[in-house]
């Protein structure tokens, strides 16, 4: 099993930045990547950023040039820096990862961003 907790959620200003983070635990193998989606209420999830193992990156059009995803892979932690945040940008954001076996999801992390 893999576990995974976020954190760095919160409320902000429009313009503002934040730094989500999901760290990893257990049996943390053969991933072919690990990223975030988010949910805002009455829309479906969508993929924020995902990191594939070999590194490559993948944003939402709506959020490339403003969130960088990265990882720490020493200290299993996969980070979200999101830069210049929008009111539209509010949503849950939830941690994956997503293995051979299956995928892992984390609890999520509550973004706000207010106008």
């Amino acid at each position: 099993q893999v576990q995974l907790v976020e954190s760095g959620g919160g409320l902000v200003q429009a313009g503002g930045s934040l730094r989500l983070s999901c760290a990893a635990s257990g049996s943390i193998f053969s991933i072919i990547a690990t990223g975030w989606y988010r949910q805002a209420p009455g829309k479906q999830r969508e993929l924020a950023a995902l990191i594939t193992s070999g590194g490559a990156t993948n944003y939402a059009a709506s959020v490339k040039g403003r969130f960088t995803i990265s990882r720490d892979n020493a200290k299993n932690t996969v980070y979200l820096q999101m830069n210049t945040l929008k009111p539209e940008d509010t949503a849950r954001y939830y941690c994956f990862v997503n293995q051979n076996a299956g995928w892992h999801w984390g609890q999520g992390t509550q973004v706000t961003v207010s106008s």
